[in-house]
């Protein structure tokens, strides 16, 4: 079983998915495609303060892994979530996805595969030369335990399939498989005139903690600021205000309609996730801490019963 906390930004859950990792001897790995990078902590929302339960700090995977500028995106996250689940499943522990990054939940829930493999032009112009039996002959020994029979009824997925097992066999570090995770989905939901004031108080917390200093010591790391802007949000009009662009009243106006726009954006993506067939449960984020546990315990009980 793999519990999943998600809900749109501002709603609360790390401490949430750190208070069920507690309860069920669980890892977070975070799903969130900006706190992969180093030193852009409070733009981010890491909230490391909250992997701390009962003064135990909960482990916690893809959080500070990449260098600010360099590239991630979904096929890296891809990646690199098998490699935790791997490593957490294995201990015995279970794992807890939390995050707000769509495209990344969606990802690992629906178990595609789009680990990124390029083409070898090489060695399609070798298999150009064989027929079509013959490729398929090749594709059998290179995977004998075929499931997607699809991948040898026509010549193209024949030589795409052979170009990525290729692939695989070259890089073995890259996994080319999605573990089951039997997942329990939960949202936290507010109502949209709570939403819109729980942002506007946070943004209002990180400029009065510190979001103005990361900018000045990212820039002083070498990094420009149409990298620091590239990042959205905070990091693009914060990273505006400090180069002279805008003035501080209409930089925390600019930023705080964005975040509400991208918080709504964030809601259409996970309806459209409940549209395609991932069930997710629902909590009401006014609840105190200790009644989004009992909620929560509730809706993971008949996961455990799948998985005992």
């Amino acid at each position: 079983m793999m519990i999943t906390i998600l809900g749109p930004t501002a709603t609360g859950k790390t401490k949430l998915a750190a208070s069920l990792s507690f309860l069920y001897d669980g890892e977070i790995i975070s799903a969130d495609s900006r706190q992969v990078y180093k030193g852009m902590d409070i733009g981010t929302g890491k909230d490391l303060e909250d992997y701390y339960i009962h003064d135990t700090l909960i482990p916690y995977h893809l959080i500070d892994i990449a260098e600010p500028g360099q590239e991630y995106n979904v096929y890296s996250f891809q990646k690199d979530f098998v490699k935790a689940y791997n490593q957490i499943a294995g201990k015995g522990k279970t794992p807890v996805l939390c995050g707000g990054t769509g495209l990344y939940l969606d990802a690992v829930l629906k178990g595609y595969r789009l680990l990124e493999v390029p083409e070898n032009l090489s060695l399609r112009q070798n298999l150009l030369q064989k027929s079509d039996e013959e490729l398929r002959e090749m594709l059998r020994e290179m995977r004998p335990h075929m499931h997607n029979t699809t991948d040898i009824t026509e010549r193209s997925r024949i030589i795409r399939a052979l170009e990525i097992e290729t692939y695989y066999q070259a890089h073995p570090d890259t996994p080319h498989y999605f573990p089951k995770t039997n997942p329990v989905v939960i949202g936290i939901h507010y109502e949209r005139g709570m939403m819109r004031q729980r942002i506007t108080e946070r943004l209002q917390a990180r400029l009065k903690g510190g979001m103005v200093e990361e900018i000045h010591y990212l820039l002083a790391t070498g990094l420009t600021p149409e990298q620091l802007k590239f990042y959205g949000l905070e990091y693009k009009y914060v990273t505006a205000y400090v180069t002279g662009e805008l003035e501080y009243s209409e930089m925390f106006s600019q930023l705080n309609t964005a975040i509400h726009q991208f918080a709504k954006r964030q809601v259409t993506w996970f309806r459209r996730m409940q549209k395609k067939g991932t069930v997710i449960h629902w909590i009401d984020g006014t609840l105190s801490m200790p009644d989004k546990l009992t909620e929560a315990k509730k809706i993971i009980a008949p996961y455990l019963d799948k998985t005992s």
